[in-house]
């Protein structure tokens, strides 16, 4: 049996009519390098060029890639859409995959035969042939995108596309396979810098005054809010059959701020965009590794490589978000990490 033919007998026909429109849809761009484990194929091109790389390819096209960082968040998503289908069998607003790839379309085979493998509901895929795929994001009015390649999530933010950087940690916590959790740190995440840029130059009694005196100013939108936002919009259908407590999606704050001197702004803030956040955890200034642990998220957002860090010690899924002040403070990590 031929390749082709070998993916013609495993397509699903039956998904074809089932996706929805981008308008509708949550849309979630992860790059094949943080969706499977590519590290034997990378090591290949950079070092023997890519022809060599696209002959490796084709010879192991019927090898299947193994699990990458982001597959577990991946897998929740589809987990949610299974109970959204069931609920709302004709809805649309739905969480819609799409595998992106700087990879030639040769690689197209390898990579299908690894979503039928893995048994992965991923229709599309955007394959670049090694152009940059932002201008592709926005046109499916990309949600969230996560990829290896630091440089092209700074591109994807830069136009305003909610994008983090993955990376594989040494061991990866068992996470839920029934329950999508998510979550974000405050400052340069879901929230603007304009706070920690006080921290940066005044310190912290400086950041504690003036926090203080602008409580009741709401504190400007960061990259990762719409897809707060996102989330919030799918948890209200599940709270509209009155499934609050059965909730396949829950999303946590977890922050550095402290709970009397710095959290009711950014309690309040959330609370005007009409935004829920189902945990808070003001940490003062500890360690967020171990809350983390206890947690188990699916995928943890920060724009700092000292938590980044400190997660994946302890086996969270950490995606690094390259905005703001404190990218002038990380010094590891900030060259490409892949694609």
């Amino acid at each position: 049996m031929t390749p082709l033919r070998h993916l013609a007998v495993h397509l699903r026909p039956w998904k074809q009519n089932t996706h929805p429109k981008p308008e509708n849809a949550v849309t979630v761009a992860v790059s094949s390098r943080v969706l499977f484990r590519t590290e034997r194929e990378q090591r290949v091109f950079e070092q023997q060029g890519v022809e060599e790389y696209l002959r490796y390819q084709i010879e192991h096209e019927n090898e299947p890639f193994a699990p990458g960082p982001a597959f577990p968040f991946v897998k929740a998503l589809e987990a949610v859409n299974a109970r959204l289908r069931e609920l709302y069998p004709q809805s649309e607003e739905l969480f819609d995959i799409v595998l992106v790839t700087y990879n030639h379309a040769h690689v197209g085979i390898r990579l299908i035969n690894t979503i039928n493998h893995h048994n992965l509901f991923i229709e599309r895929f955007c394959m670049t042939g090694g152009s940059s795929p932002i201008g592709y994001l926005k046109a499916w009015q990309t949600n969230l995108y996560l990829s290896a390649d630091a440089n092209k999530v700074r591109e994807a933010l830069t136009e305003g596309i909610a994008a983090a950087t993955m990376f594989m940690p040494e061991k990866m916590t068992e996470v839920s396979e029934s329950q999508l959790r998510v979550a974000f740190d405050g400052d340069a995440v879901l929230f603007s810098d304009e706070s920690e840029r006080i921290f940066k130059a005044h310190g912290l009694d400086k950041f504690f005054e003036h926090e203080k005196e602008n409580e009741d100013r709401l504190l400007d939108h960061g990259p990762l809010k719409g897809f707060l936002e996102a989330l919030g919009k799918l948890q209200k259908k599940f709270y509209a059959k009155g499934q609050r407590l059965d909730c396949p999606i829950r999303t946590y704050l977890v922050t550095a701020r402290s709970a009397a001197s710095s959290g009711i702004r950014a309690l309040k803030t959330l609370r005007a965009w009409g935004l829920e956040i189902d945990e808070a955890l003001f940490l003062a200034g500890a360690p967020k590794g171990p809350m983390l642990e206890k947690i188990r998220p699916h995928i943890y957002f920060d724009d700092q490589m000292f938590h980044i860090e400190g997660a994946a010690e302890m086996g969270t899924i950490a995606a690094h978000v390259p905005y703001g002040i404190a990218q002038k403070h990380n010094s590891k990590h900030n060259t490409s990490a892949g694609k």
